[in-house]
């Protein structure tokens, strides 16, 4: 185990499990080297289905290029409707090929525009709009360019192998797949790949600090930004003039904008309820992702201090709370169902060790929200610690609008089946809803997260 990059340190990953040199090199040197594909699970009707009944269309939509909020103000702004009545299952990077669902309330397939970097395959009509994690999980195949060290890719796979508690013969990067296990960290892009702030917005909203939210998004410039970009942020932190700032921000920066129009808008010292409602500027799915990313930071600092302690990943210790497989899931795709909870006590340590070794349980850690109820033991002790350094309690999400979470549990471990391609050097795998790509190609390169996209 070795010490994480100091960017992802900031965001609670603190370790790598693997010792080998990374492979080095970067991801998406072009759009193609970056290929999402999700792995769907959703009914519809045929398209010719009565729309009283069934007003949703439902289409795929293979993305080059496209922010997959961009792509849904597109289709919204071509239809001349609500973006909100565009909704989909998983969000995506802009800098890939991806393929995902989308569906949008009252349209008809003829009027779907035809956009530049976009292919549409309308698939039927649905009862129900999309909603955020209607899938199973995610394909990726990603290209690694400019690798240092290719070789030891092979030595990175058999030490992930063995953090997972997974047999697996020598690999020797002919594409054969073995399966390998990482800590289901929160990737770097949950929380900003370049500006890592939307967790420090959410623990503002969190600890009731609606004006420390605001800021927070507002200003925090980093070197990773254009100097004009960087300038407008020092401008927002340094006068708090919401209409000089506004004409200084960057159009692209929408969402900043959104939020120093309300600011501007309004005559006097803003206060709380002022600053809400500037956050309530923005899609309702930014919101419930500033809150989000909180959960997910305090989750990512309860896997580092497991690490730390040495604690097993792949099987329980007494305290623990296992979630059991979804048997739903694809062929092929371990998928942890969360609702599905069980507390190991002394007595269940050896059957559920057992369980979680023939991939039918998972250890868990919370996204803490008001109805988590901690972990015991050790596992406990690890939770309770974390939240107190942050100085929340579950109480804290009960928050208003799209803010509020009840929490949920997750799997520590994530586990998959990787296929290494020698030339160019290509990762393969499937993961599950909501676990991210780079948590396991940071493993094999060990470079900036910049590098990572």
């Amino acid at each position: 185990m070795r010490s994480g990059h100091p960017t992802e340190q900031a965001v609670g990953m603190e370790y790598y499990v693997s010792d080998a040199d990374g492979v080095g090199g970067r991801l998406r040197e072009d759009d193609a080297d970056f290929r999402v594909r999700e792995l769907e699970r959703f009914d519809t009707e045929p398209v010719d289905a009565p729309t009283d009944a069934y007003p949703h269309l439902v289409f795929r939509a293979t993305l080059r290029g496209w922010d997959t909020n961009d792509f849904a103000a597109r289709v919204s702004d071509a239809l001349g409707i609500s973006r909100e009545r565009v909704n989909w299952a998983g969000t995506k990077d802009k800098y890939a090929v991806t393929t995902q669902l989308f569906s949008v309330y009252g349209a008809d397939p003829a009027d779907l525009p035809a956009i530049d970097g976009v292919e549409i395959e309308v698939l039927g009509r649905a009862g129900r709009n999309l909603e955020f994690g209607d899938l199973a999980g995610n394909e990726f195949a990603l290209v690694v360019t400019d690798p240092e060290r290719p070789d030891n890719a092979d030595a990175i796979t058999t030490e992930l192998a063995e953090f997972g508690g997974l047999e697996t013969d020598q690999p020797d990067s002919s594409g054969t797949e073995t399966s390998i296990g990482v800590p289901n960290f929160f990737g770097q892009q949950r929380f900003g790949s370049r500006r890592p702030v939307t967790h420090e917005v959410g623990l503002a909203i969190a600890r009731d600090d609606w004006e420390g939210a605001v800021m927070a998004y507002l200003g925090n410039p980093t070197d990773a930004e254009p100097e004009g970009t960087q300038e407008a942020r020092a401008f927002v932190e340094e006068t708090r003039d919401w209409q000089d700032a506004l004409e200084r921000m960057p159009h692209r920066l929408r969402y900043e904008r959104s939020m120093l129009h309300a600011l501007a808008e309004y005559d006097g010292e803003p206060g709380p309820e002022q600053f809400r409602a500037a956050l309530e500027r923005v899609p309702s799915n930014l919101q419930r992702l500033f809150v989000h990313a909180a959960q997910s930071y305090a989750f990512n600092l309860m896997l580092s201090e497991r690490l730390e302690r040495g604690l097993p990943f792949d099987r329980p210790v007494e305290g623990d709370v296992v979630c059991f497989t979804d048997t739903d899931a694809p062929d092929g795709l371990a998928l942890p169902d969360t609702d599905r909870l069980q507390r190991v006590d002394e007595r269940r340590v050896d059957s559920v060790t057992r369980h979680c070794e023939r991939g039918r349980a998972f250890v868990t850690a919370p996204l803490v929200g008001t109805e988590t109820e901690l972990a015991d033991g050790e596992q406990g002790a690890i939770e309770r610690a974390v939240l107190d350094d942050l100085g929340l309690e579950p109480a804290d999400f009960d928050l208003p609008g799209e803010f509020g979470s009840t929490g949920t549990r997750r799997a520590v471990l994530l586990r998959t089946d990787l296929s290494l391609e020698p030339d160019p050097l290509t990762l393969t795998f499937a993961l599950p809803k909501g676990s991210y790509a780079t948590v396991v190609s940071r493993e094999f390169l060990k470079v900036d997260p910049i590098d990572l996209g």
